[in-house]
């Protein structure tokens, strides 16, 4: 058998979870903004299906180019998240994270009563517009973006709130405005991976997007570490390849994978990737081969 035979084969076999690792790095990103600045927000799962009813819409109804409508599926939850935000971002901590997960059930209801959606059945049918290019050139410039973001007096600035808001505050930060800001890119980067996911998967509906979903967000960017973009892009890539590695345990599935994350969460808080702990570890084993 050739390369191209065998990697045809692969390909049709492993496409979708290659598909996944795509998406869910950019939703992991995108919760990754938000953490920066300090706000534990679970609204990333709610803004990825309003990304992807408008995407889906905008192609199925309107024949929209696929670009137009990714566009469109990152602009309308950003600007759901500034208006939300406004009197949302006032609270923090737990607070914020019941209000938006409250954010995320009305959403979820509204899509559930609504025709033009779909209803429970949510949309069949979806084009399959999405290619691995597409993903790969999308999540590279959220990358890149990300990168430029956080070497910015924005970025620093998310990290002095993060640090300390009082403190940040008392330095002439604007708080309230670098908040809004964080909590609006987070949005856009998770409706666009909501427009990508929705044009591969064929098929979408209101359940897609529920509270277990922005759980599962929020556990990718956190088992990997948030300290940089590498951490979220590493455990949602681990988290995505789980089940299909575990596959073959079939009932016992779901506790490995709930026992690994036990395991990381208490002996490694930070996440997988901390590059103080990675760099520590080298310096230790660097001291040991000189002695």
């Amino acid at each position: 058998m050739g390369f191209m035979e065998w990697w045809d084969g692969f390909w049709a076999t492993y496409n979708t979870v290659i598909f996944s690792i795509g998406v869910n790095a950019m939703l992991a990103l995108s919760i990754y903004v938000t953490l920066s600045c300090g706000l534990l927000s679970l609204a990333n799962a709610a803004f990825m299906g309003i990304g992807a009813y408008t995407a889906s819409l905008l192609t199925m109804q309107f024949e929209m180019p696929f670009p137009i409508a990714l566009a469109a599926g990152g602009l309308l939850p950003s600007l759901v998240a500034l208006v939300i935000g406004i009197p949302t971002l006032r609270l923090s901590g737990v607070y914020l994270a019941m209000a938006t997960l409250g954010f995320g059930e009305v959403v979820r209801v509204i899509v559930l009563n609504l025709d033009i959606t779909g209803g429970p059945m949510g949309l069949n049918g979806v084009p399959p517009i999405t290619e691995w290019w597409h993903i790969v050139l999308l999540l590279g410039v959220t990358i890149y973006a990300l990168a430029r973001l956080r070497r910015s007096k924005i970025g620093r600035a998310f990290e002095a709130i993060k640090e300390d808001e009082i403190a940040a505050r008392l330095m002439g930060v604007n708080v309230a405005g670098y908040k809004l800001l964080a909590f609006v890119i987070g949005a856009a980067i998770a409706g666009v991976a909501g427009g990508l996911n929705a044009h591969f998967t064929f098929t979408i509906g209101p359940n897609n997007y529920g509270f277990e979903n922005a759980v599962d967000i929020l556990t990718m960017a956190v088992f990997g570490g948030t300290s940089n973009l590498i951490g979220p892009m590493i455990g949602s890539t681990i988290l995505s390849l789980l089940p299909e590695v575990l596959r073959h345990f079939k009932d016992f599935r779901l506790a490995i994978n709930g026992l690994i994350l036990i395991l990381v969460v208490l002996y490694l808080p930070k996440g997988i990737w901390d590059p103080r702990r990675i760099r520590a570890f080298l310096g230790r084993n660097a001291e040991k081969k000189v002695k």
